[in-house]
């Protein structure tokens, strides 16, 4: 029992971790797949914005006209973004007709297109996150909407709103916070952004090829998350340390004349040494393995509960990370119990009750 209660304290850090790294790696990935499947070449930030944060002054939606009469530019549509709950999910207002020409349409599995200014397209993750269907009304960013369809996940956002009536509910007429731009050939994108950066009327917008934009999305250059994840790691090192260090010693305490006896017929330091450490390893091992059997029912019930919301993915290069770590902290705590049944005196040992 107190082998079994020590695989699942160790285990549970160890789900942490995993839980940890897949809720990152699934933010980046369902990122990226949005990202692409918008069908640009090009992406335009407000100023003062970084690739991660839209916070800037907001771009004068007179602009995407202006950029669509560039050398190059075949079309260019402007949205308007913003977090509709939390930092974890946010809202993408559209003019529907120009999203349409450049990323193909959405692919609808109910309902269709907006018909009336208070309109909301939801994507299949985010309408089973809230259990919508086509014609409910739901409340979102303070307002009413009224769900006129669902479409399948993989283009922009989870959530899709009319840019008019977005930018008048959040007071910001006039104004978009990111330009979608394709050119005339992909073999011309390069070209296309020099030609945007050297124009004088568009000094200091941050612009990015689509490729280079969700090549940069990935979890190493998230501001703390790398700090995070090594803090936690830390913290499930040190609690494989403390349980097994007092399990072991439990356990020794427990095997006093189990030790003498072995001492007595022979066996050496390093023998008896060897036999805790060669538990502790198993412990560090079955933890490893409970913590990634849990991480998989922890996957399944965020998908289940938000899917939209907490992307979870399960990182298998994580599977070894985890594991040398884990075992690596048990081997730790189990060296002083190992060391002090090591050094007992047979005499004493056989005499302990």
């Amino acid at each position: 029992m107190r082998s079994l209660l020590s695989i699942l304290l160790i285990g549970v850090p160890v789900t942490l971790i995993l839980c940890l790294v897949g809720l990152s790696h699934g933010f980046i990935e369902d990122s990226q797949k949005r990202a692409r499947g918008i069908g640009a070449d090009i992406l335009m930030r407000p100023k003062t914005s970084s690739f991660l944060s839209l916070n800037g002054a907001p771009i004068p939606q007179q602009l995407v006209a202006y950029i669509a009469k560039q050398p190059h530019v075949k079309m260019a549509t402007g949205v308007f973004s913003v977090a509709a709950e939390g930092i974890t999910l946010g809202a993408t207002g559209i003019n529907y007709h120009e999203f349409a020409q450049m990323s193909g349409g959405f692919r609808f599995l109910s309902g269709g297109p907006f018909q009336k200014p208070d309109d909301v397209i939801f994507d299949d993750y985010y309408a089973n996150q809230t259990q919508s269907h086509v014609g409910d009304t739901i409340t979102l960013l303070n307002s009413k909407w009224h769900v006129c369809g669902i479409m399948e996940s993989g283009k922009l956002s989870h959530i899709v709103l009319p840019i008019d009536t977005l930018q008048e509910r959040t007071g910001n007429q006039g104004n978009v916070n990111q330009i979608y731009i394709r050119v005339d050939d992909p073999a011309n994108t390069q070209a296309a952004i020099r030609s945007l950066k050297d124009n004088p009327g568009l000094e200091g917008y941050p612009i990015f090829s689509m490729e280079e934009f969700t090549s940069l999305l990935n979890v190493n250059n998230i501001p703390a998350l790398a700090g995070f994840i090594a803090v936690v790691m830390g913290i499930g090192v040190v609690i494989g340390f403390a349980v097994v260090c007092l399990s072991m010693y439990m356990a020794v305490l427990q095997r006093t004349r189990e030790i003498g006896i072995l001492k007595s017929l022979g066996a050496s330091k390093s023998f008896i040494l060897g036999i805790i450490l060669s538990e502790a390893f198993f412990l560090g091992l079955g933890g490893t393995i409970l913590g990634i059997v849990m991480s998989y029912g922890a996957a399944a019930l965020i998908h289940a509960l938000k899917p939209a919301s907490l992307p979870m993915i399960i990182v298998y290069e994580w599977w070894p990370i985890t594991g040398a770590i884990t075992v690596a902290g048990a081997l730790l705590g189990a060296l002083y119990p190992g060391l002090t049944a090591a050094a007992h005196d047979p005499i004493e040992a056989l005499s302990y009750e």
